[in-house]
C-alpha cells in the first residue's frame, strides 16, 4: 500500500488539502506546538501544496503570537484514527496582522467568526468562567459595523513546512518516512518506527 516515497508525500498533502477544506475530517484540527513546548488545537484554515504552507487564524494579543515573533520555530501533529495515519511537521511560523493574506482570510470570515477578536485578549484573566466576548455578543453574530474593531485583533499564522515525517499504524508492523525540503527539492527516507 504504502511503497513509494513520492506517493507518501502526495498523499500528505493530499491529506493536508482535504483537511483545510473539510470541517469533519480528522485533520482539520491539529496541534501545533510553539518554541516554548506550549501546544494547542487549532483550526487549520488552508493548506497551499506549492508552497507546503499551512494558513490558520488567530488573537494577534495571544501569547503563542508573541512567542512565534520572538522564535519562528513551529511544528504541527495531525492524526486520522481511521486510517492510522499521523502526519507531523516542522517549519517556520509567523504572524501576519495586515496585508493580502490576512485582508483575504478575514474579507472570508463571517461576522460570527470575527466576533471572537472583539473580546478580552487570550489569557485575560477573570473572576468568573468567560468566553472572553462581549456579553451582547454571546451566541449572538454582529452586523459589519459591529465588528470593524474586531479586525486589529485578528492575525493568521503561517508555517511554512520544512519537514514531514509520516507515520502509519499497523499491527503487522508500523512504517515510517521522512521528507525535508530544502528550497524547492524534496529530500526523502524511510526510517524506522
Amino acid at each position: 500500500m504504502f511503497e513509494q516515497l513520492e506517493e507518501i508525500r502526495t498523499d500528505c498533502a493530499n491529506r493536508l488539502i482535504r483537511a483545510a477544506r473539510d470541517r469533519k475530517s480528522p485533520m482539520h484540527s491539529p496541534v501545533i506546538v510553539t518554541a516554548d513546548v506550549d501546544a494547542r488545537v487549532m483550526v487549520l484554515r488552508a493548506f497551499e501544496a506549492d508552497a507546503w504552507r499551512l494558513r490558520l487564524h488567530t488573537d494577534a494579543r495571544a501569547p503563542k503570537a508573541r512567542m512565534i515573533c520572538a522564535d519562528p520555530r513551529v511544528a504541527a501533529v495531525f492524526y486520522d484514527k481511521a486510517t492510522k495515519i499521523q502526519i507531523r511537521v516542522r517549519g517556520t511560523g509567523r504572524i501576519e496582522t495586515h496585508g493580502p493574506v490576512a485582508d483575504a482570510a478575514w474579507a472570508a470570515s463571517n461576522n460570527f467568526a470575527r466576533r471572537c477578536y472583539l473580546g478580552e485578549g487570550p489569557g485575560a484573566v477573570s473572576d468568573r468562567a468567560t468566553s472572553g466576548l462581549p456579553p451582547e455578543f454571546e451566541g449572538v453574530e454582529p452586523d459589519d459595523a459591529q465588528v470593524i474593531p474586531a479586525r486589529e485583533n485578528f492575525a493568521v499564522l503561517l508555517i511554512d513546512i520544512a519537514e514531514v515525517d509520516w507515520l502509519y499504524l499497523a499491527h503487522t508492523g508500523h512504517i515510517r518516512a521522512q521528507f525535508t525540503r530544502t528550497g524547492e527539492s524534496w529530500s526523502s527516507r524511510w526510517v524506522a518506527p
